[in-house]
């Protein structure tokens, strides 16, 4: 992409994604940052992994975290999130991003939800992190298929399975947030999106900010990313795909997409899009049986 960089400023830096054609619903991730930043970003899944070196900073929910090496993430979906170094050489971690439908089929439990965001936990670290490796090389179904169900037993004991109790608030706000995710692809004004809410431009600001933690143009521009992650693994050219979100061009998209998933969204698409085409002529996630005897026994 003339122009623009094809990777990170600083050389220890490196990002991967990686679709899996036999496992619709699930992305895996592996990096190295030492210097990148992460701005607020969010992903429509639920996040798990494991810090392999190093240590993070990172801010969840309204609060800064430290995530060191042997540390267990999980991360519930639509929550905006930041990342950044705080050792010299940087932190290296594996993720596994699932979407709420899959894990449900999975395993026959509705409601999932984390209630802590980092735990230090070596060993069930160590074997999430195992797992996901596992999951990146291997190639045949059945063999990603068990993976999977070994890795979700892995960080079940810290899963809930009950409904979510809501403040008084979290209708209107979801008002809102459903709102953004209806029209991200247009220019908002802080009045319009105020009116969805029923509140004057500078009360709304206030209690969005306390309610998500964030402004609402970032939570705007975390909609959009996640949007182009979409349509990049479709296929969809990235001009195409600046169009189709929001922003200015594809050097916007760039930008923006690299501050918040640590790599260029031509790179992404040639990691991702074939197996997101491939996964149109596979099998459905019936695939993925519900098996109470291995989700339901003791620790190993």
């Amino acid at each position: 992409m003339q122009g623009v960089p094809d990777q990170f400023t600083d050389e220890r830096d490196r990002a991967s994604f990686r679709q899996l054609p036999h496992l619709p619903g699930v992305e895996l991730y592996h990096a190295h940052i030492a210097q990148h930043s992460f701005e607020p970003h969010t992903h429509e899944a639920f996040g798990i992994g494991a810090v392999e070196t190093g240590a993070e900073r990172f801010r969840y929910r309204g609060v800064q975290h430290i995530a060191s090496a042997n540390s267990l993430l999980t991360m519930n979906p639509d929550e905006l999130h930041t990342g950044k170094a705080i050792t010299d050489d940087g932190w290296r971690y594996r993720m596994i991003y699932l979407e709420p439908a899959l894990l449900e089929q999975v395993t026959g439990k509705q409601n999932w939800w984390f209630d802590g965001v980092e735990r230090h936990d070596p060993q069930r670290a160590l074997r999430v992190s195992q797992l996901i490796n596992s999951l990146w090389y291997y190639d045949d179904p059945l063999a990603q298929q068990s993976i999977l169900l070994e890795l979700i037993e892995a960080f079940l004991p810290y899963a809930r399975h009950s409904p979510v109790s809501r403040s008084s608030a979290a209708p209107r706000f979801d008002r809102v947030r459903d709102y953004l995710h209806d029209n991200y692809a247009r220019s908002l004004t802080l009045d319009e999106i105020a009116r969805v809410a029923s509140l004057s431009p500078y009360h709304f600001l206030r209690q969005f900010k306390a309610h998500f933690h964030v402004t609402p143009h970032q939570m705007l521009m975390a909609i959009r990313l996640w949007r182009a992650k979409l349509f990049l693994a479709q296929g969809m050219p990235a001009a195409t795909v600046a169009a189709a979100t929001g922003l200015t061009d594809q050097s916007h998209l760039t930008r923006a997409f690299m501050r918040r998933y640590g790599i260029t969204p031509v790179r992404y698409q040639k990691q991702v899009a074939g197996a997101a085409v491939r996964n149109l002529v596979q099998e459905p996630l019936s695939l993925l049986p519900y098996t109470p005897s291995l989700l339901t026994r003791g620790d190993k």
